[in-house]
């Protein structure tokens, strides 16, 4: 007798489970179609910042330091 509700309690069970999954995919197409997706969205790049080259000034001839000549007493 109790191998007889047992398995009436898991039919039952097995119905009532699929009820729920259908009406969760029921769930999931009407999130689909509230929630769509734009199409026109472009894909995210980062980008590296360039790095900017600084030329060096070339040194002047004229502002170069000679040594001064030793002072005689």
């Amino acid at each position: 007798m109790s191998e007889t509700n047992n398995d009436s309690f898991r039919t039952e069970m097995i119905i009532e489970i699929k009820k729920i999954q259908s009406e969760l995919n029921k769930l999931k197409t009407i999130k689909k179609n509230i929630v769509k997706k734009s199409t026109k969205r472009k894909p995210s790049r980062k980008t590296v910042a360039k790095k900017k080259i600084v030329k060096r000034k070339p040194a002047r001839k004229d502002s170069k330091l000679k040594r001064k000549a030793t002072r005689r007493r």
